[in-house]
């Protein structure tokens, strides 16, 4: 059964502070749950109507039946699912000599939960291991942020680190992008096959802090009729152009 405490519990774990002195967040849906499970997250609960999922649970993972309209007091969606899983929060080391083959997103303060999640997708769409954030970016395992990266924050690690040390830590030879609005037309960029490109926050960019470790900004140009009513695009859209045009190198 799904006792008063276990909901409580379960919803605490909404917040960000409750997901870090926990180390857990929550997952929602079969399919993603199975994803994560997959991918070889050890769940430490399920709570689902549907008993076939009680293959997954052994003794370090709790099994929860329950009906839909307890799960409804637990779940985050207008629309219910019939499971809910919570997982650990992994914990990644930085490979500071590997990324330096790799393509890399850097998320500047990115504040909107839906264009984190996306971002994510993105990012295992085009084969991007790795994603850095700013403190000041949106939680990585907020439920919403996991809802819309559809499961795909399993496959991509999200490290979060002090900006500036990261852009200190970096090997010099690896080349940081930017995303402004007067940079270089990325379609007519000589882009490397690996590097670093920075997103910035949806309202204000790239952080003036950040801009002394970028050494290419480029843009996205405008095609509209009517540019100067159209101030920018989202964030997650900026960043799926991005690297499919990076994606384009040999």
């Amino acid at each position: 059964m799904l006792s008063k405490n276990k909901i409580k519990f379960f919803n605490s774990l909404k917040l960000r502070k409750y997901r870090k002195k926990h180390s857990l967040f929550v997952v929602e849906g079969a399919k993603i749950t199975k994803d994560f499970i997959l991918s070889g997250y050890l769940p430490r609960y399920i709570i689902s109507e549907n008993n076939d999922l009680k293959f997954y649970a052994n003794s370090k993972v709790e099994f929860i039946s329950s009906k839909k309209d307890d799960i409804k007091k637990i779940s985050s969606l207008k629309t219910v699912s019939e499971t809910i899983a919570v997982f650990d929060i992994p914990e990644y080391d930085i490979d500071y000599a590997g990324i330096k083959e790799e393509l890399v997103l850097f998320c500047d303060g990115i504040q909107n939960p839906g264009n984190l999640g996306t971002i994510i997708r993105t990012a295992d769409w085009f084969g991007i291991k790795n994603i850095f954030c700013s403190h000041n970016t949106v939680d990585a395992y907020n439920p919403k942020v996991v809802q819309a990266s559809m499961g795909a924050i399993c496959r991509v690690k999200v490290h979060y680190v002090d900006a500036i040390n990261f852009f200190l830590n970096i090997d010099k030879k690896i080349v940081v992008y930017g995303t402004f609005l007067d940079g270089e037309n990325i379609y007519e960029t000589n882009l490397s096959k690996s590097g670093i490109v920075v997103i910035g926050n949806e309202g204000s960019g790239i952080s003036k802090d950040l801009e002394k470790y970028i050494f290419k900004r480029i843009k996205i140009p405008n095609y509209s009729k009517n540019a100067s009513k159209t101030e920018s695009l989202n964030a997650s859209i900026a960043a799926a152009i991005v690297c499919a045009e990076f994606r384009r190198i040999k």
